[in-house]
């Protein structure tokens, strides 16, 4: 049967990386527990097992990466045995025939699958942290360019006090910046299960040495070491606890909250026509609508975050209902979920840079809404001159109360320009600010200290949050999947 002919999902063979497609791969799981087992195997070795050859611990070292041939021989025995550790110890002593009496030798199957579920969540962690990094590195560059540009700013998505453009992107960044704090303290936290037996009291590798306790705790130890870990969780049952995959997968759900908030943001700017995506030169909107530059890539980070954010319901509902020691229930779904997460989780950190590598800014569109709201906010400032010049501010308030109906009713209800200046500078009442109007109206008098704000966020802000992580920040282009 061609491949066309079975579901694939989309995730993996249409959006992801390579890296992390690569990471939850059946070749790196089974190469990984092959790893477990050598490891396992040289630490015995090096604590006395003497039933453990150089020439054994050779064989599984030469063997370490598991080949398509493997892999289908594994399946077969799997439909025999109905275990799939099992399957790949057996095809592993063939391959080592000299260790085969010593493979997974005082082990239960969660010593490889839980400890590389764990390598797992931290190599993608590891995957995910540079690319967040270099969304922010990005977006701060793209506020830094645009923090002195006015922009009419929304609340409620109706017409607000102005802020500008490098100010609003702050807003993003800040949110990435608690997700890069997340990720990064999650990834920092994790550690392995390490070597605890069938219900987590060592009580096999406790016979395996004869009853002494400390070559025991030596060999957990020894293990985490040498696969990278800065420890073991003291306390497991036949699994590590399932509150990690609570951990990890509400930091990447989080991740997708600020994702979306982005995306959703850039598509409501591209309606607006003031900042758009990048478009590219062959790329086509609409199969109808020839003129159409819809902001697929947003909607794409939108579209997929919100899966984001759902599979953290899955670690939920699963670490809550594990009984005792262990069930098997929450096999099947961390099968689904996890993988799924960070596969989305990549797809989306790679959809948002290559939108901020691109972003495209429309000043004159810019330009032109501020002057049609301006005018109506304006009317506080030309009060106040008002007054400096000897007039009463009730009286201005209510001058100045018509003419906003005014003007307000040409916008509304003829579709013309907002003329409430004009009116202003025909009334005869207004004749002592007459000539300040055109400063009072300067956009850059009403932002505020938002450029200032953007220029300290990023230059004190993120350089802090980024410190130490300058190695990851590349210049490269960002190519997107289909």
């Amino acid at each position: 049967m061609s491949s066309n002919d079975s579901y694939s999902s989309p995730l993996s063979s249409r959006y992801a990386s390579k890296e992390m497609a690569q990471l939850f791969s059946l070749r790196t799981r089974f190469s990984t527990w092959r790893k477990l087992w050598y490891t396992l195997a040289v630490a015995e070795k090096e604590l006395g097992i003497e039933a453990i050859t150089d020439e054994a611990i050779q064989q599984l070292k030469d063997n370490l990466v598991v080949t398509d041939e493997d892999i289908e021989a594994a399946s077969k025995q799997e439909a025999i045995v109905r275990h799939d550790v099992m399957s790949h110890v057996h095809v592993y002593g063939l391959k080592a025939p000299a260790a085969a009496g010593i493979i997974h030798l005082g082990a239960t199957s969660c010593y490889v699958t839980d400890n590389a579920d764990l390598i797992f969540l931290r190599d993608g962690l590891d995957l995910l942290i540079p690319k967040l990094v270099n969304v922010i590195d990005r977006l701060s560059k793209f506020a830094l360019q645009y923090k002195d540009l006015p922009v009419l700013g929304w609340t409620h998505f109706q017409p607000a006090q102005l802020t500008t453009v490098g100010k609003r992107a702050t807003l993003w960044i800040q949110e990435l910046l608690w997700d890069l704090r997340n990720l990064q303290r999650a990834r920092n936290d994790l550690g392995l299960r390490g070597v605890k037996g069938t219900t987590g009291t060592q009580g096999s590798f406790l016979s395996l040495f004869h009853g002494d306790h400390d070559k025991v705790e030596e060999l957990d130890q020894r293990v985490v070491e040498m696969l990278g870990f800065d420890y073991a969780y003291p306390c497991t049952g036949q699994t590590y606890s399932r509150k990690i995959d609570v951990d990890v997968l509400a930091t990447l759900a989080s991740l997708g909250v600020s994702a979306h908030k982005f995306a959703t943001d850039i598509r409501l700017l591209a309606n607006l026509k003031e900042i758009e995506e990048p478009f590219e030169k062959s790329q086509i909107g609409s199969s109808a609508m020839a003129y159409k530059r819809n902001p697929m890539r947003s909607e794409r980070v939108c579209s997929l975050a919100r899966h984001l954010q759902s599979t953290f319901q899955d670690a939920t509902s699963t670490a809550s209902v594990q009984w005792f020691e262990r069930t098997l229930d929450d096999s099947a779904i961390r099968r689904v979920s996890i993988p799924s997460a960070y596969l989305t989780a990549d797809i989306v950190l790679s959809t948002m840079l290559n939108i901020v590598s691109g972003l495209v800014v429309y000043p004159k569109v810019i330009e032109r809404r501020i002057n049609s709201e301006l005018p109506f906010m304006a009317t506080e400032n030309i009060i106040m001159a008002m007054v400096e010049r000897g007039g009463d501010r009730q009286e201005c308030h209510e001058q100045i109360r018509v003419l906003s109906h005014q003007a307000a009713s040409v916008v509304k209800e003829q579709g013309g320009d907002n003329d409430l200046i004009e009116r202003i500078k025909a009334t005869e009442y207004f004749a002592p600010v007459k000539n300040d109007l055109d400063a009072l109206l300067n956009p850059q008098t009403f932002v505020g200290r938002a450029p200032q704000q953007t220029e300290k966020f990023v230059k004190v802000t993120v350089a802090n949050a980024l410190k130490g992580l300058e190695k990851h920040i590349t210049s490269e282009s960002v190519q997107l999947q289909v």
